[in-house]
């Protein structure tokens, strides 16, 4: 158990000290910050856009009657 253990500590260190996959670490993480961005954006815009149509339904409403 106790080598187990060992070995996984020591590849955990292996994989924390290489540098070559941080490059798309950072990719993701910015990529997950755009995702989020977009999403809480869109349900402001969604929010806007619900707003807009209902308006211009009611003006259109108000010369066809």
């Amino acid at each position: 158990m106790n080598t187990m253990l060992l070995k996984l500590y020591l590849k955990f260190q292996e994989l924390t000290s290489r540098e070559e996959g941080q490059d798309m670490v950072e990719y993701a993480l910015v990529l997950g910050l755009i995702c989020f961005g977009a999403a809480s954006a869109s349900k402001f815009l969604s929010a806007a856009l619900a707003q807009t149509f209902d308006n211009l339904s009611s003006n259109i409403g108000s010369y066809v009657s």
